[in-house]
């Protein structure tokens, strides 16, 4: 039962708006996973029931760049696999994230030759490095945590004229030329 005061006086909710927008950012993850290898099966097992990532917002995967915000590169990627990896970065709105997910991902894993590239932080930033091969579901679930932390701390985008696009980690120069990310027609 209230009281009298509690009736005349109703307690009243003040935040600003970038604290709101990160707050929102952080539950509203939609992750896009570039699967290529076996870590796709610690995925999954994030992804089910068990683990529950729909507690943290982010369990509905999108399979269109165009509609995520969070990319989760999952596996090995080669250097023919690098453009179209760097396609889909491009496509994604901003702001976004990206998480290297497993030791191929974030090294290259135990692949020490010419075709595998040694962790896509040399293709796009990362936000976050999840180690391990595979990871544990819990490793993941405990960066999908450190990187909510990080978006509500960050500063939010709000106007174009603030810069308009989030800052992102400095990249390594490349080893030989630009990447070609245009669609090659078959010869």
């Amino acid at each position: 039962m209230l009281g009298p005061t509690e009736r005349e006086n109703p307690g009243f909710f003040v935040t600003t708006l970038e604290s709101a927008l990160g707050w929102a950012r952080k539950y509203s993850l939609f992750p896009y996973p570039f699967v290529t290898a076996c870590c796709g099966m610690e995925f999954m097992a994030v992804s089910c029931s068990h683990y529950d990532t729909d507690r943290f917002g982010a369990a509905l995967p999108r399979f269109t760049p165009r509609q995520s915000d969070l990319l989760m590169v999952v596996g090995t990627i080669n250097h023919k696999l690098a453009p179209v990896l760097l396609r889909i970065y491009e496509q994604m709105a901003e702001p976004k994230w990206v998480v290297a997910f497993g030791a191929c991902a974030s090294s290259g894993g135990f692949y020490d030759n010419y075709t595998t590239v040694a962790g896509i932080d040399k293709l796009i930033p990362v936000d976050m490095y999840i180690p391990g091969c595979p990871p544990r579901p819990e490793t993941v679930i405990d960066a999908l945590m450190l990187l909510q932390r990080d978006i509500q701390r960050s500063k939010q985008q709000i106007f174009s004229e603030d810069g308009g696009k989030q800052p992102h980690p400095e990249l390594p120069p490349l080893l030989g030329g630009e990447i070609d990310t245009r669609i090659q027609k078959p010869l």
